[in-house]
């Protein structure tokens, strides 16, 4: 009711027309007034109407004046915010630096513990081409040919490879490689990291790469040594390249392929294997491997392939070497 009455005073002059034509349409429609008291109300009727007209025209006019006025102040306000604008969203803006920033940050994934491990199987699972550079490979033999090569062999699909590694020939790298290793965490019993070791690491990877060639018609393989070693590894997949160190317990970098510096990282790779010594690893079809290379087959070998054993190395080390290779174990399992 209250409702109705506020309406009543806000809309007086139309409601007091209301009543008046209904008032006048009664009477007229009985014949208790005459035609000229009918006329005369028609007349005021029409009087109320204009004036209501005329009001809500007055006020529409003073509501357009201000909304101009508003559109007015509002433009004039955007035009004092647009140099301060600028400075946040123009090219060199803070906007465009916060982006840059966040961006920058998000192409690389930091990777703790089993993470670590469950990217590396990822990138292994569908991959068609790994590079890897690094110490003396031992995970690479053990986890990542192997796995690499048993998914294309399901997939029916080619593998292209290709290894840096330390030079075993060059004792000045293997020394600085072991002292490396030996600065990082004790060694297990038995483990100690020393120059033959060293040597025999890296050897056991060119096996492997020579026998896994000569039992697979969809794998491609390049092996490069170097006379510079790293404290990094590399291992670039068609996904992502994941980068690492020696020691487990130290974070791990992941980059995805759709990232800026994936392709960096694919070029580092390139230019430092062309950089390395190239082995000729097509020289291992002189020299059939068999299952359990015998020593005399690992001598030729390595003949073959410009990398000759070490004259120290007597049959016991080259059977070591055969071990590690065909053998080889996760070493962090």
């Amino acid at each position: 009711m209250a409702r109705f009455f506020t309406w009543v005073v806000n809309n007086l002059d139309a409601f007091i027309g209301l009543l008046l034509a209904l008032t006048v349409a009664v009477l007229g429609l009985t014949s208790t007034v005459s035609q000229e008291v009918v006329n005369s109300a028609t007349l005021l009727i029409l009087a109320l109407l204009a004036q209501a007209m005329l009001r809500d025209r007055l006020h529409r006019g003073t509501a357009e004046h201000q909304v101009r006025q508003v559109l007015t102040d509002t433009r004039d306000r955007l035009s004092e915010l647009v140099p301060p604008m600028r400075e946040i969203t123009g090219p060199d803006g803070a906007l465009v630096r916060a982006r840059e920033a966040i961006d920058s940050v998000s192409m690389v994934r930091v990777l703790n513990g089993t993470e670590v491990g469950q990217a590396l199987a990822d990138a292994r699972r569908h991959t068609d081409r790994w590079n890897f550079k690094g110490g003396t490979g031992t995970y690479t033999r053990a986890v990542t040919l192997p796995e690499c090569l048993e998914h294309a062999r399901r997939r029916n699909a080619t593998l292209q490879f290709a290894i840096e590694i330390i030079d075993p020939t060059d004792e000045d790298v293997c020394e600085r490689y072991a002292r490396f290793r030996r600065s990082l965490a004790p060694d297990a019993p038995g483990e100690r990291w020393t120059v033959d070791r060293t040597r025999k690491e890296s050897f056991a990877t060119v096996l492997a790469a020579c026998w896994h060639l000569q039992r697979s018609g969809l794998l491609t393989i390049d092996v490069r040594v170097s006379s510079q070693m790293t404290t990094f590894r590399y291992d670039l997949s068609s996904s992502c390249v994941i980068i690492t160190q020696e020691n487990p317990q130290t974070p791990a970098l992941r980059i995805d392929r759709k990232e800026l510096y994936y392709n960096r990282y694919n070029i580092e790779l390139q230019y430092s294997r062309e950089q390395s010594r190239r082995v000729p690893i097509e020289a291992a079809a002189q020299v059939k491997l068999d299952d359990e290379p015998s020593v005399e087959q690992v001598r030729r070998l390595f003949t073959a392939l410009g990398l000759p054993l070490p004259r120290s190395f007597g049959d016991r080390e080259v059977a070591d070497i055969v071990g590690k290779a065909i053998q080889a174990r996760n070493p962090y399992e």
